[in-house]
């Protein structure tokens, strides 16, 4: 599965959610989107899904436009914080409804899930608390089998064991049936070793695309006294530097070994820091 992005747009009167965004995704890969509030990765997930229009541009899924195409709708399930299905629906209800629009669905997969998350089928899902209507998101989204699966924020509501568990059945089932698996959260730190590809999207603009493993050897942390570090850096990419009583740490992009054959103490760079770094508006 390929999806092509190219100079993507979509504008709300004067203000652009994405502005002329390109790149290229192809499955199966566990990709990471991330950036902070307003950046526009809810914006793309929606017209990726169909959800809304496009202003401007063009999203091909094996080079056709999934909004012409049923059997290409098809195969996208996206699965948002909330407000994902019919609150009158009892749970088993849903399931069936699901069964029909995924032509890979699993009710095997469902049924075992809602019964891991302790969810009763005969109830409605107006009567479901926030974390199990999450659990109930996540199963429809794992059932479904869907060649790209979009997660955006899926877990609100869950416990820290509940999180858990469904990381653990998604790298599962990722391995059981390999699709492309696109995940946006702010709980970066937790999730950020199953990403293998990462983009980051800055006020609607993609400010990188990168392996996942790459950006992690690339980027490291250096310490030392504020003299030698500042020297070191002069010449280097920096994301971030800070300073404290005569020391000072940055964050660089490049290579560490330079930095510990100088006999500097070096370590590595958390991708959720990373991320807050590279998308501040000043110096970013």
């Amino acid at each position: 599965m390929k999806v092509e992005v190219k100079n993507l747009s979509k504008r709300y009167k004067n203000k652009y959610a994405l502005k002329r965004v390109s790149f290229t995704l192809e499955g199966p890969k566990i990709y990471g989107l991330l950036g902070r509030n307003g950046a526009g990765k809810t914006t793309f997930m929606d017209v990726l899904a169909g959800n809304i229009f496009k202003t401007e541009g063009d999203i091909l899924i094996n080079g056709k436009d999934p909004q012409a195409n049923e059997v290409l709708a098809n195969s996208i399930c996206l699965i948002k914080e909330g407000d994902n299905f019919d609150k009158e629906l009892k749970i088993q209800e849903l399931l069936q409804f699901y069964s029909y629009f995924y032509p890979n669905w699993d009710m095997d997969l469902a049924e075992q899930l809602i019964k891991e998350y302790h969810l009763d089928p005969k109830v409605k899902i107006k009567s479901l608390s926030k974390g199990m209507e999450s659990a109930l998101s996540i199963t429809v989204g794992l059932a479904s089998k869907a060649e790209i699966t979009v997660f955006d924020e899926p877990y609100i509501g869950l416990d820290a064991a509940g999180r858990k568990m469904f990381y653990k059945q998604l790298l599962e089932e990722y391995e059981n049936y390999p699709r492309m698996i696109i995940f946006s959260t702010h709980l970066i730190d937790e999730v950020s070793l199953l990403f293998e590809e990462i983009l980051i999207l800055r006020e609607g603009e993609l400010i990188l695309q990168e392996e996942a493993e790459s950006l992690r050897e690339q980027t490291y942390a250096v310490s030392g006294s504020l003299e030698d570090i500042e020297s070191f850096i002069q010449d280097k990419k920096v994301i971030h530097k800070q300073q404290l009583a005569g020391t000072m740490q940055a964050y660089v992009y490049g290579e560490e070994q330079e930095a510990q054959s100088l006999g500097f103490h070096t370590e590595g760079v958390p991708i959720q820091e990373l991320m807050i770094y590279l998308t501040e508006k000043e110096g970013a």
